[in-house]
């Protein structure tokens, strides 16, 4: 099995992008912090479907952590990531060090207002900013034709989006179904700091949103359902659940009009880690 090529510098990562494009060629790129799981590779497999040559970019963003010990502790692990990678295959992994992404006197921050700033946003002051931020480099840095995310972190797909709208970037977004083990939890690579016992637990976040979901399509209210969700995540063994919210699938605004698409999204703290979720409603 050959590994994909793993390149350290924009200058080298775009002498690579401008002979493929020169021969007419598309790109596409998948964004991630690394310590990979099926998830990621979904969005990988879809690129490459999708495009001549496909970028997996692998960055512990700083600047997208409001706690400094998560920085610390995110798990690394790129040799397996890389051979992961190799199965797809990817073209290229870009794996800059924080000095290549932002030097000495980096001065700016991209902010997408509105869509970033209820839920995560104001759980996590900051961090869309950051996510942003470094999205907004990747895609100048890759000259990607097509960008990958999923829709796990449905907030953040909603915030990308509008960044690309509204600053013109010529990249095409795609939005990729979530993937789920077998007793429906998201995958996620915060998953493997849960305890055995909080690993049997955390497939009750997406049971219980899913059973709100279907109540409030089959008449029951808004709150009430929402209220029994919170109820059964509770009584099920989490330490506390952060927000429980059906939002405006787009704009992410509260939302009592089923003529529009919209979104239940969730946060619960099990084991110290948090967990997010998100379906349609």
């Amino acid at each position: 099995m050959t590994l994909p090529l793993i390149l350290r510098s924009v200058a080298d990562l775009r002498q690579h992008v401008r002979a493929w494009k020169s021969a007419g060629q598309t790109v596409g790129v998948v964004p991630t912090m690394g310590a990979l799981h099926d998830g990621h590779l979904s969005l990988a497999r879809a690129a490459r479907a999708e495009c001549d040559r496909v970028i997996t970019t692998i960055f512990v963003n700083p600047k997208q952590f409001n706690n400094p010990e998560d920085l610390k502790h995110y798990p690394r692990s790129e040799e397996a990531d890389a051979a992961l990678l190799a199965t797809v295959p990817v073209d290229v992994i870009f794996a800059p060090q924080p000095e290549e992404v932002y030097p000495d006197g980096f001065a700016t921050t991209v902010s997408v207002s509105g869509v970033s700033e209820p839920l995560e946003g104001r759980m996590r002051p900051g961090h869309f900013d950051g996510v942003a931020t470094v999205v907004t480099k990747l895609f100048g840095m890759t000259m990607a034709d097509r960008g990958y995310f999923g829709q796990k972190d449905w907030q953040q797909l909603q915030v990308v989006l509008r960044l690309v709208r509204d600053l013109n970037l010529p990249v095409h977004i795609v939005g990729c179904e979530t993937i789920r083990e077998d007793d429906g939890l998201a995958m996620s690579s915060r998953n493997l700091r849960l305890t055995a016992a909080g690993r049997a637990k955390a497939p009750v976040l997406y049971a219980a949103v899913t059973a709100a979901a279907a109540d409030i399509r089959a008449g029951q209210s808004d709150r009430m359902a929402i209220r029994e969700a919170a109820e059964a995540i509770r009584a099920a063994g989490f330490d506390r659940v952060e927000y429980i919210e059906l939002r405006d699938a787009e704009t992410l605004m509260p939302s009592d009009d089923p003529t529009r698409p919209r979104r239940m999204l969730a946060a619960a703290w099990l084991d110290g880690v948090r967990l997010i979720d998100n379906i349609p409603v």
